[in-house]
C-alpha cells in the first residue's frame, strides 16, 4: 500500500469513527412537548399545575398577588354551565407560610370580579339579588382551592372565597373525606426534600352521567335555571423532588355519607386513570416522555398512605 492510499485509508477510518461512535452521551437529549398549552392567549397557562386547556366557550381566570406577580391559582369557568371545570395551583415554600387567618367577611363568598356577571348569570338583573347562588341549595360551599392553602397572604386567602373557586358539596364530603384528602396534599407538600407540588383539583361537569343533579333555589340561575352539582370530584398531584418527578391522584364520590374512616389508599389512582374518566389532560406542560412516565403508574406506599 503507497503512502497516499494508506493516508486516504485512515482519513476514511477516522471520518466513520468520528461520525457513528464516540461522544453521543455528551449530546443533549431533546424531549419533545406536542400536547402542551398554547400561552398565546393565557400566558401562565404554561405552568405545570395547569392541564390541557379546553376552550370553546371557557375563560382561563389567572387570580395574582403581590402587585399582580405571583400566580395565586387559577381556574377554568364554563361560561355556558356556569361551572368551574377545575382549580389549579402550585404548592412550595412560597405558599406554605401562615402570615393570616381565614378570611370571614361580608359577602362571605363573593363574586370573582375577573368575570363578567353575563358569564355567571343568564338574567343578572333580574336574578342576582343578594349575590350568593349556592344559598338555600343544601349544599357546602366546597373550596377548590382550599383556603388552608392560601395563608401565606390575606389577599390570596380572600380570592380563595370566590364563587369561582366553589362547588356544591353535602356537608358530610366536603368536612369529612374531601378535608382529609387536602390534609393529606399539605402533608405531602411539606415533606422533605419537596420541591414543589403542583395540584389540579374540580367536579366532573363535562358528562351528564357524572352530574349528581340540578338543584333550584332562589339564586342558583345556571343556563338551565339550576345549580350544577358533581357526582365525583378529583385531585391531581404532581411532586417534583431532587430524584425528579412522580403523581397521583385521587378520585372520590359526592355524598351524604362519612367517611372519614376510610383508607386514603381506596381512592387513589394513576393520572391517566383520572384522564380516562375525565377528559381532561393532566400535566400537559411536562416533556412528553416524562408526563407519560408519572402518569402511568402509582404507588400508595411510596406515598405513605395507609
Amino acid at each position: 500500500m503507497t503512502v497516499l492510499k494508506r493516508f486516504l485509508y485512515l482519513t476514511i477510518i477516522l471520518i466513520t469513527f468520528t461520525a457513528c461512535g464516540g461522544d453521543d452521551e455528551d449530546e443533549p437529549i431533546i424531549e419533545t412537548n406536542s400536547n402542551r398549552n398554547n400561552t398565546m392567549v393565557y400566558q401562565d397557562a404554561g405552568r405545570l399545575e395547569f392541564p390541557h386547556l379546553k376552550g370553546g366557550n371557557n375563560v382561563v381566570l389567572v387570580h395574582k398577588t403581590d402587585n399582580n406577580t405571583v400566580v395565586n391559582y387559577a381556574v377554568e369557568w364554563d361560561c355556558d354551565k356556569k361551572s368551574q371545570r377545575w382549580s389549579c395551583y402550585e404548592m412550595s415554600s412560597r405558599y406554605m407560610v401562615s402570615n393570616t387567618s381565614r378570611y370571614n367577611g361580608n359577602p362571605q363568598y363573593p363574586l370573582d370580579p375577573d368575570l363578567p356577571l353575563n358569564d355567571y348569570l343568564d338574567r343578572p338583573s333580574e336574578d342576582y339579588l343578594v349575590g350568593d347562588y349556592f344559598w338555600n341549595s343544601g349544599f357546602d360551599h366546597g373550596h377548590i382551592c382550599p383556603s388552608a392553602d392560601r395563608l401565606y397572604s390575606k389577599e390570596a386567602n380572600y380570592q380563595t372565597f370566590y364563587l369561582t373557586n366553589m362547588q356544591p358539596q353535602f356537608n358530610k364530603f366536603n368536612a369529612g373525606l374531601w378535608a382529609m384528602m387536602e390534609k393529606q396534599v399539605r402533608t405531602w407538600a411539606t415533606g422533605k426534600g419537596v420541591e414543589a407540588l403542583y395540584v389540579c383539583k374540580g367536579g366532573t361537569i363535562d358528562q351528564e352521567e357524572n352530574i349528581l343533579g340540578y338543584i333550584t333555589s332562589s339564586h342558583t340561575l345556571a343556563k338551565t335555571g339550576k345549580l350544577l352539582v358533581p357526582k365525583y370530584f378529583f385531585m391531581a398531584v404532581l411532586l417534583k423532588n431532587t430524584q425528579g418527578y412522580r403523581a397521583i391522584a385521587f378520585w372520590c364520590q359526592n355524598e351524604n355519607v362519612d367517611r372519614t374512616y376510610d383508607s386514603l389508599s381506596n381512592y387513589a389512582i394513576s393520572i391517566d386513570e383520572l384522564e380516562r374518566r375525565t377528559g381532561i389532560d393532566f400535566f400537559c406542560n411536562l416533556p412528553d416522555q416524562t408526563e407519560q412516565k408519572v402518569e402511568q403508574s402509582y404507588a400508595t406506599s411510596v406515598w405513605g398512605l395507609r
